[in-house]
């Protein structure tokens, strides 16, 4: 009973994160399909893998007497996660250098830098507040995605 509790703890814990994950990548997925543009691959690798984990975790924690029976199986599939989560972080490492909240200052006004899709300027007197959207969200998706690293790695174990 123990390890079924433990199991059911960490795919719990893998649906909390993975649902707002799902959620900020497909809000830059869909600008880019909006714009016709291709979306990069540091935000589609970590997309897709995101997508398949949640249908996964989802699937695994509804039907849990099938995961009993197939617990190798099921280990095994979340070692491949495990291998995916860390390509997809791989491929969005560049963000974790990133200072969200730099604001650029030139000719009385403040530049808000929104990544592909523009910027946003205000004046001095009413500046905009001080973070980046999509600095915040590719940041915050990165760390979702380590924490599912170790998340997927312990439910492989137990």
């Amino acid at each position: 009973m123990l390890p079924g509790l433990f199991f059911a703890f960490w795919r719990f814990s893998e649906l909390v994160t993975l649902i707002p994950m799902v959620g900020m990548l497909s809000w830059f997925v869909h600008g880019f399909v909006k714009n016709n543009e291709l979306t990069p691959t540091f935000v589609l690798v970590l997309f897709i893998v995101s997508v398949l984990a949640l249908v996964w975790a989802l699937g695994t924690l509804l039907c849990y007497g099938f995961t009993q029976r197939n617990a190798t199986f099921i280990a095994f599939v979340d070692v491949c996660f495990v291998g995916a989560f860390i390509a997809g972080v791989y491929e969005l490492r560049d963000i974790s250098d990133a200072n969200c909240s730099h604001f650029a200052q030139s000719n009385n006004a403040i530049y808000l830098g929104l990544g592909p899709f523009g910027y946003l300027a205000g004046s001095v007197k009413y500046p905009y507040p001080s973070f980046n959207k999509n600095c915040s969200m590719l940041k915050a998706s990165f760390a979702f995605g380590i924490m599912n690293c170790i998340f997927f790695f312990f439910t492989s174990v137990s």
